[in-house]
């Protein structure tokens, strides 16, 4: 079973709100994916050990396998491709997190390409062609994209601030649950 990248989409979304038990169809509406998506997805993740299932249809992400995964997988596995210059959603550094620990002008952060969008500067690929849409409906999944982002396209200190935040960011999501 091979991993696809929404399952980082999926994983990401449950661990932005931890304790929340997900159906397959909420969390397939949220997502702006269909339930066999989701279902999938979720089934690759347990296979590979990024999620644990406690029995039918109750699951939830293994949050240090799903950081270690981030942190030195998801660059190699699902690389962003950088474009031309667009409108859209600020990402990795040019987002929150980030944004406040990394200073760049405004026309050198990424952005996904979106309509929606108030930023300009260097397109990038979303891990998933639903995530820009999901992330804007909610601040916490956008918040953990934006750092999976900026892992899988920064340089060195990014990385590094990006696996800093990431941690914080989730052990407040815990705290907050």
């Amino acid at each position: 079973m091979e991993l696809k990248p929404q399952e980082l989409l999926v994983l990401l979304k449950a661990a932005a709100h931890p304790g929340r038990r997900w159906t397959f169809a909420a969390l397939a509406q949220a997502l702006a994916m269909s339930a066999a998506e989701v279902h999938a997805s979720v089934k690759r993740a347990v296979h590979a050990g990024l999620a644990v299932s406690k029995g039918r249809g109750d699951w939830s992400p293994v949050r240090p396998a799903l950081i270690e995964f981030m942190v030195h997988g998801a660059r190699y596995a699902f690389p962003a491709t950088i474009g031309p210059a667009k409108r859209g959603i600020p990402t990795s550094f040019g987002a929150q997190p980030l944004s406040g620990l990394i200073s760049a002008s405004a026309d050198e952060a990424p952005v996904w390409a979106h309509p929606k969008g108030n930023a300009k500067g260097p397109s990038l690929s979303p891990i998933y062609r639903a995530a820009p849409e999901a992330a804007l409906s909610d601040p916490a999944l956008y918040r953990l994209l934006a750092l999976l982002d900026a892992l899988r396209t920064g340089r060195a200190r990014e990385r590094e601030l990006a696996t800093k935040a990431l941690a914080v960011e989730l052990k407040s999501l815990d705290a907050a649950a």
